[in-house]
């Protein structure tokens, strides 16, 4: 007797082995139907595995995560089959699941064209159409190298080679065509249905090597259903519309050039929605009880050995030499016994250098010590894109102090402060994820157990749900993370809050005790914003542009309908700049509509049209960003409202 457990507890019982599909039809027809996998004790496997023994199972279906997942590995499988029944000649290499989608990389002296993009789509859905069987083989592992090899397919064989000699090789085959694959897969072609679509073509380096060959790679998206394949190609159009490197044009707020890869060149306006959200951010940590420094740029190599990022972080880390370079031509720039220094990657070890200055008592604590630090990470050329991943950013950093029995105290104020300002910012939709111990870390287990167990104490404390990220957390210590959604639907990881006991220990920082006895202060990383450039980035494409009017660069417009109401319109705008408002009065000999257009592709919130009528009643013709409509109000009304609206929240009675 076999029993089988479903995830709501109920058992079915079976008198002999049987299959997942056999399972599914146990349950109902329209299931056995929409059956694409199941998982069998946690693990997800074939449809056609046999069950031999008791377990806890699940079907899985396009409705779950987990079936989109594998329909998405599929559907890498069927364009693969598709490229080369296409392009004969064409070898493959590796093509795994990425988020919202997929990616083949492909081996091919003709490049692939957008085009091609389209026959290979809809070669794609004929393969779907023919309902192909999918089937696992064993093999093994010389006769697949040998295999490979003579089929011309000679990345899959040096793949295949990597393998430990002796183990066997797992080999799906759809139809005529077959790949190297662990799987699990769908029980047949005609199981993706037709929610995918390819997407774009780039370069990739042959296993990631720039000394390698170049690949092509070739994108798609696939979902569970045709309605989320529409939602989410119509996410993918809002959010080019809103691409943050087009409307930070638009809005002439900065640039990037080749000459200073990953770093911003911020232009007036830019840097005064920074300033704007920085000194927001300054007063908000004020009324937290945070303490601002400021701490150097580059760090003795020494220093960051004793930290433990010298040995987990190095490759992301600019290098510079402590030496002076020399000038003469054809020398060595630098001498190959150079002692070396870093640019800081991060903030956290040299706020404890001022936490150790001086002798610190358990009364002391907790020290909240917060810095806007300029930190550099070397991220690959590829990486970066425009303000989002940059290799120079600005921290919103902080780092709290505090004994253990301080810990879940600290973690509600900051679940608080992040609350706050993600409401005073227009982001209401958050969800909270708990990351949890990677397998590159440093600490003991006992350590991590105290450092995740305190963390989802903290949480519960502060009465948020939450979900867990297996292997997540920074290689020092777990890290609760915010996960805010845009208004079109994004999510982005932004605030995040890590509980270390590693570093203070690594960098010997000690508070005297009430037994008078030195003890280890707990530190606590946190952020809020994460970065000023990505947030920045963020609230542009949630926005379209059309920022708060406290964070807007231009504030106000006023335009004089004739020249004849300029100096009506330098009244009303030094009646505004007087009440602290961000305006200009556009002066220029154009045409009102042409003005009112231009500011409006800049996104200025407010344009106030003045005319000869206005200057006499004292009025002014108002025209909000987005809207077609204008209101003709009294002067010391609209002065008064656009005051109100342009203080920034935490200055609002």
């Amino acid at each position: 007797m076999i029993t089988l457990t479903l995830p709501d507890g109920a058992t079915r019982q079976f008198d002999e082995p049987l299959d997942g599909l056999t399972f599914a039809t146990s349950i109902s027809k329209s299931l056995s139907k929409k059956a694409l996998a199941i998982k069998l004790d946690g693990e997800l496997v074939d449809l056609a595995t046999r069950i031999e023994k008791d377990a806890n199972i699940a079907v899985i279906t396009a409705d779950d995560d987990e079936g989109v997942e594998l329909m998405r590995h599929d559907c890498a499988h069927v364009m693969a089959e598709a490229v080369q029944e296409l392009f004969p000649g064409t070898q493959v290499t590796i093509g795994p699941v990425i988020e919202n989608g997929f990616f083949y990389d492909f081996a091919r002296d003709t490049p692939f064209s957008l085009d091609d993009l389209e026959i290979i789509e809809k070669r794609m859905h004929e393969i779907v159409a023919r309902n192909e069987p999918i089937t696992r083989e064993v093999w093994a592992r010389d006769e697949a190298i040998a295999h490979f090899n003579e089929i011309g397919e000679a990345y899959k064989a040096e793949i295949i080679a990597s393998i430990p000699e002796g183990e066997d090789v797992s080999i799906y085959r759809q139809g005529a065509w077959k790949d190297l694959c662990r799987g699990p897969h769908l029980p047949s072609t005609g199981k993706l249905g037709k929610a995918f679509k390819l997407t774009k073509l780039a370069g990739a380096y042959w296993r990631g090597d720039s000394k390698n060959e170049m690949l092509q790679r070739i994108y798609g998206t696939c979902w569970g259903h045709e309605k989320d394949l529409k939602n989410y190609l119509h996410m993918v159009e809002e959010a080019e519309k809103r691409d943050h490197r087009k409307i930070g044009r638009e809005m002439d707020l900065f640039h990037l050039q080749e000459e200073a890869q990953g770093s911003v060149f911020w232009h007036p306006k830019g840097y005064v929605i920074w300033q704007a959200l920085e000194q927001y951010m300054r007063r908000r940590l004020s009324s937290h009880d945070y303490e601002e420094v400021k701490t150097p740029q580059v760090l003795d190599s020494r220093f960051w050995e004793q930290s433990g990022h010298w040995d987990k972080f190095r490759e992301n880390m600019f290098v510079v030499p402590d030496e002076v370079p020399t000038a003469e031509d054809g020398q060595q720039i630098i001498s190959p016994d150079a002692h070396l220094m870093a640019l800081k990657p991060m903030n956290c070890p040299a706020h404890v250098q001022i936490f150790k200055q001086g002798i610190k008592s358990y009364r002391d604590l907790p020290i909240r010590m917060a810095e806007f630090g300029c930190c550099h990470r070397n991220e690959p050329h590829g990486a970066l894109h425009g303000l989002m991943r940059v290799r120079q950013m600005t921290q919103d950093d902080a780092h709290i102090f505090c004994r253990e029995d301080q810990i879940i105290a600290e973690a509600v104020d900051f679940c608080a402060l992040v609350r706050q300002v993600y409401d005073d910012l227009g982001f209401t939709d958050v969800s909270v994820k708990l990351a949890l111990r990677p397998d590159n870390r440093a600490g003991s287990d006992e350590v991590w157990d105290r450092a995740e167990n305190g963390l989802r104490e903290a949480l519960s404390a502060a009465g948020l749900a939450w979900d867990e990220l297996p292997g997540e957390g920074a290689f020092y210590g777990p890290k609760i993370e915010y996960h805010l959604r845009d208004s079109i639907g994004r999510t982005w990881q932004c605030a995040t809050l890590q509980l270390d006991f590693v570093l203070p220990e690594r960098l010997d920082a000690t508070y005297i005790g009430e037994d008078g006895d030195k003890h280890r202060p707990v530190m606590l990383h946190r952020a809020v914003l994460g970065t000023l450039e990505r947030f920045i980035g963020i609230m542009i494409e949630s926005y379209a542009g059309k920022l708060p009017l406290w964070l807007s660069p231009e504030q106000v417009i006023v335009c004089p309908i004739t020249t004849e109401a300029d100096d009506y319109a330098h009244q009303v705008a030094a009646a505004l700049s007087a009440q602290g408002v961000r305006v200009r009065a556009d002066t220029r000999n154009e045409k009102i509509n042409y003005k009112v257009r231009e500011h409006s592709v800049a996104k200025v919130p407010v344009i106030l049209a003045v005319g000869m009528r206005e200057a006499e009643g004292r009025t002014v013709s108002m025209r909000r960003l987005g809207s077609n409509d204008q209101t003709v109000q009294a002067l010391d009304e609209v002065v008064e409202a656009i005051k109100a609206e342009a203080t920034p929240p935490d200055l609002r009675p």
